[in-house]
């Protein structure tokens, strides 16, 4: 297994995570069913048996009942526990058309200790391996989240502390009131989203005024060790699966062409070459993968097998641009 920064916490962290973002039924389902519960169970089985022991959930997704679901699961396979890794988010509130009219992002402690309390029940387990901080609060009080930090490890509820959606500057800011480390940040990085790549490259260029994405975050977790995490991995299938021939974008359709070509020369799946671009940079992301697919986990359990040239990677990398490099 090659050693990710997140291996000084735990060890055995899997490079792949299982996105958890479609158990549950959908956002728009009533309650928890048995085949909810039956389809979680599923695909635990086929990641554990493909190697992918850590699993990505949030308070929100599908209200809750993506947790729900899982922890029927857990509670079905208790002993399976140990063998994987757990991690969720809290933080974002919906408007609940009550005492509550706006969406909005709650990082209060008092709202992060009720958080992980329902995500526990949810669950069907006593702890989070890692707890993440889903968007930025702009009304954060750094003090105030140490403190229901340090209540949360103290209490054997939260092992770890990360961040999703974070620049440089804000996990900075954390930092400096939190005595645990801030372990993980979690962006979206894939071929169609590609900023995090951009800004390292475009300095001086015109370009650099449509670039979303803050410097320097990237190079700021190699230097502090913290692991990065790709959420949105595969873009939707937006390169795999799909046909190509409507698709506006002469870059989308080069770049699946260019995959398939590498699928077939590598010996692999198209999902296993997606990931292994992403896979190339020395940054040793972590790729968040979500499925309801179980060939589809399987095929992305491949790229554990190949290593993209970076002939290979540059030629992606442009395609999927759009533009040559400057």
């Amino acid at each position: 297994m090659q050693s990710l920064p997140i291996h000084d916490y735990l060890p055995h962290a899997s490079r792949l995570v299982y996105g958890c973002m479609s158990l549950g039924g959908n956002w728009q389902a009533n309650g928890l069913q048995n085949e909810h519960i039956h389809t979680a169970r599923q695909m635990i089985d086929v990641c554990l048996e493909n190697g992918i022991n850590m699993f990505d959930h949030a308070d929100i997704y599908s209200h809750g009942l993506a947790e729900a679901a899982f922890g029927g699961a857990l509670k079905q396979q208790s002993q399976l526990r140990d063998s994987m890794i757990i991690q969720s988010k809290c933080g974002i509130r919906f408007a609940n058309g009550a005492d509550q009219k706006v969406k909005r992002f709650d990082f209060s402690k008092d709202w992060i200790l009720n958080s992980v309390d329902n995500s526990l029940s949810r669950l069907n387990t006593d702890y989070l391996d890692v707890l993440f901080l889903h968007r930025p609060d702009p009304l954060m009080q750094p003090d105030e989240v140490a403190e229901a930090f340090s209540q949360l490890k103290r209490s054997g509820k939260v092992k770890y502390f990360a961040v999703s959606n974070m620049n440089a500057y804000q996990i900075d800011l954390l930092q400096s009131a939190c005595a645990m480390p801030i372990i993980a940040n979690q962006i979206e990085m894939s071929m169609a989203q590609l900023d995090w790549l951009n800004e390292g490259v475009c300095a001086n260029q015109n370009s650099m005024a449509n670039i979303g994405f803050n410097a320097g975050t990237i190079e700021h977790s190699r230097l502090n060790k913290i692991q990065m995490q790709s959420w949105g991995s595969l873009a939707q299938g937006l390169f795999s699966g799909g046909d190509k021939t409507n698709s506006s974008s002469i870059a989308v359709q080069q770049t699946a062409a260019l995959i398939a070509e590498l699928a077939a020369e590598y010996q692999t799946s198209v999902e296993a070459i997606i990931l292994g671009f992403l896979w190339r940079h020395p940054m040793k992301m972590q790729t968040v993968v979500g499925s309801l697919n179980e060939s589809r986990i399987k095929a992305c359990a491949q790229v554990e097998n190949i290593e993209l040239s970076a002939e290979h990677w540059y030629h992606l990398f442009e395609l999927a641009r759009g533009e040559e490099l400057p």
